[in-house]
């Protein structure tokens, strides 16, 4: 049996080091070498997976827990981990279940599925971007520049449109669609959040320990941790999560911070009065240094309207319960989330309910299977995603298995 896999990613590089053990199996990758997008995983170190058990895995998928259901269950984490521990790449379990190679480097990852793939006499083409595929009488037909090359099974694992300069541009939506499918529309996920007020100001503060929220209509959804401020919005964990599970949502959108959220607002009051107390001669703009971070001083003074020269022991209680607001629903309007580019994972893709959630065979194209970030699934940061690529890959190639 000769299987081609389009596209050379974590998906298409798995599915291919497993199947090659059974089968004659050509990658074909567009890029100068395979798994540039593995390369920046993790910040270079590659959050491989997550060692949780599968139905806490699920919980953690925005789109597309039921399909993945079947996948997952057959082949989680802990599977994952065996299977590259097996290759050679040493695991670490960091905090939140997250497992990296021991060397931290995601080199290592692309690199042992190559070398599985050579090892067992498969082949990796690089440079060599498929433009269409034909369906034919006795399987498919590639075309690959100005060459067609046939194949008794295909394998489409090209990615989403998240991180271009990856490979991942939508060749994948392309040939998918050409074959007969449908896609849902592709839109950020894990990505920062842009905000219409200006936080030039205070681009690059990093806080812990906040809670933020974001509100449409009478939806709202909150995350506690840590966030950033950029140039133009917010980002860090916290941000990451929230966009992931407000990108289909239409409507105006709300994004506040409750930069105290262990005092009540009492609590708080109490708080900010006995450092005024401690502070009594100083000007307002001097007197939050133990509550606030520095670099945010400014910033909350400038909001919250009182002077910044007004002295302490002048301020009003009103004044002080508007500032006492303010630490607790800081509050911006949301622009939009951030370009696709810049998103660490595509929501969206080839509709799920037009594939075999046991075998990501197409259920339009027999011989046809669909894996990883090009289908309609996305989850959440910690290693989910990945572990997606490997499950859906592994789904397939084991269908396959069965018919060598």
């Amino acid at each position: 049996m000769k299987i081609a896999v389009i596209g050379g990613g974590a998906s298409g590089l798995f599915a291919a080091a497993v199947i090659s053990k059974y089968a004659s199996v050509t990658v074909f990758e567009r890029n100068e070498k395979a798994g540039k997008k593995i390369y920046i995983t993790g910040k270079g170190r590659c959050n491989l997976t997550n060692l949780c058990p599968p139905v806490e895995f699920l919980g953690s998928v925005v789109r597309g827990n039921k399909f993945l259901m079947g996948a997952i269950n057959s082949f989680p984490s802990e599977k994952a981990v065996e299977y590259f521990e097996e290759l050679g790449v040493k695991t670490v379990v960091e905090r939140g279940n997250r497992v990296f190679p021991q060397s931290y480097k995601a080199s290592d990852v692309t690199f042992a599925l190559v070398k599985e793939i050579e090892r067992n006499g498969g082949k990796i083409e690089y440079n060599a971007r498929v433009l269409n595929i034909e369906r034919v009488e006795n399987g498919f037909l590639l075309i690959i520049g100005r060459e067609k090359r046939s194949f008794d099974k295909v394998i489409l694992a090209c990615g989403g449109v998240s991180y271009p300069s990856t490979g991942s541009t939508g060749d994948g939506y392309k040939l998918a669609q050409s074959l007969g499918h449908s896609i849902v529309k592709p839109v950020s996920a894990l990505c920062p959040i842009v905000l219409k007020e200006d936080v030039m100001a205070i681009e690059g503060l990093s806080l812990k320990n906040v809670t933020v929220k974001v509100m449409c209509g009478k939806k709202e959804f909150s995350q506690f941790g840590e966030m950033l401020f950029t140039h133009n919005g917010v980002s860090g964990p916290c941000v990451l999560t929230l966009s992931s599970l407000i990108n289909r949502l239409d409507g105006d959108k709300v994004l506040s911070i409750d930069l105290k959220p262990a005092l009540s607002i009492a609590e708080l009051d109490k708080r900010i009065l006995r450092d005024f107390e401690q502070n009594i001669n100083k000007d307002f703009r001097n007197s939050l240094d133990d509550l606030l971070p520095k670099s945010l001083i400014p910033y909350i003074v400038n909001r919250c309207g009182i002077k910044p020269d007004k002295k302490v022991n002048l301020i009003s209680k009103e004044e002080r319960l508007v500032l006492v607001g303010l630490l607790k629903n800081l509050t911006f309007k949301v622009t939009r989330l951030d370009n696709i580019e810049v998103a660490i994972v595509t929501s969206g893709g080839v509709q799920l309910k037009e594939v075999n959630p046991k075998t990501m065979e197409s259920k339009l194209v027999g011989g046809l299977y669909i894996v990883g970030e090009l289908l309609d699934v996305d989850a959440l940061t910690g290693g989910y995603n990945l572990q997606i690529a490997w499950s859906t890959a592994y789904a397939a190639v084991n269908h396959l298995r069965e018919m060598v």
